[in-house]
């Protein structure tokens, strides 16, 4: 089996209403970022460094300019003639007259899309709106050594913040016991007591467990169609469910992922770009931030006063 054999699959369909106004006119993957960056070429660009060529992009809210952004700034990077593409899917109500109900049924309502791509044994559910750098190979790698049903991608972070996120339990061999959504007290991790182990929302399926899982979601009336919410925890009773510890090709002394969902840290993250020595490295050719028209981010300057001012401008 090779990572060649996997579609990733970006939700990009959520509203924004946390990042107002800047979502105003456009899908939250589509704001800028760093200057000349949407959101979503972050995730893009850990998908092609990955070896990830197989990509589909679901949206709904607010499209127009992301879809522009990735007709300009995507399409050319990859070889259709050895079957690489991206491919930005809007709603098509092919399951029914309801827009997408949540990021489950935004993968069920598509499954058409997903199962006519041929030769796919693996599929890889990840959000369009993060900040962070992956190799996806190494969890593809852990995910085929394992015999996984699914591989969930996890960060350790202090207790007092996992309230936000997705908490999960894992044992000694790596296998998921528990997942608590946003829950008011979460539980530490078992190593160390002042962090908690945390969903990334970074999900790897056997492509051939998804089309039962979702559409038996989908008939329950109580369910909101969620993957944390709802999929997962119903998911660890029955299939076998490991976590996949995240390895930040950041090359920082401190782990570096964000999720930009609000102004404050949408704010945060631009700001981690501009110091002397960056908290998020754009400038490793090793591991690049590709955007429209540009493979690497424009050259930063340095002003100093020593009796005559000057500006050098370096990288």
């Amino acid at each position: 089996m090779s990572i060649k054999q996997t579609l990733a699959v970006l939700l990009a369909g959520g509203a924004g209403e946390r990042l107002y106004p800047l979502t105003r006119n456009r899908a939250k993957p589509a704001v800028t970022f760093g200057g000349i960056y949407r959101i979503i070429d972050v995730t893009l660009s850990n998908l092609i460094n990955s070896g990830l060529r197989k990509i589909m992009v679901f949206t709904q809210y607010k499209a127009l300019s992301l879809n522009r952004h990735i007709r300009h700034g995507w399409y050319n990077i990859l070889a259709h003639t050895l079957d690489e593409f991206i491919e930005v899917i809007p709603p098509q109500k092919r399951t029914g007259e309801n827009w997408y109900l949540g990021t489950a049924d935004a993968v069920r309502q598509n499954l058409y899309s997903i199962n006519s791509v041929e030769n796919i044994k693996y599929v890889l559910i990840l959000p369009g709106d993060h900040i962070y750098k992956m190799d996806y190979s190494r969890m593809f790698q852990q995910h085929k050594d394992s015999g996984a049903d699914v591989t969930i991608s996890t960060i350790d972070i202090p207790l007092s913040e996992a309230h936000r996120f997705g908490v999960v339990q894992v044992n000694d061999s790596g296998r998921i016991t528990g997942f608590q959504e946003k829950p008011a007290n979460p539980e530490p991790s078992r190593t160390n007591p002042a962090l908690a182990s945390v969903s990334m929302g970074i999900y790897f399926f056997d492509a051939k467990v998804l089309p039962p899982l979702l559409e038996s979601d989908a008939q329950n009336p109580e369910s909101s169609h969620d993957f944390g919410k709802d999929v997962i925890p119903q998911l660890i009773q029955s299939c076998q469910v490991y976590a996949y510890q995240f390895v930040d090709e950041n090359k920082k002394e401190a782990q570096y992922w964000r999720d930009v969902g609000t102004i404050q840290s949408y704010f945060d993250a631009n700001m981690d770009l501009v110091a002397v020595s960056p908290q998020f490295n754009l400038y490793d050719k090793d591991w690049p931030i590709r955007t429209y028209q540009r493979q690497y981010p424009p050259a930063k300057f340095v002003f100093a006063y020593e009796g005559n001012r000057m500006g050098i401008a370096v990288d």
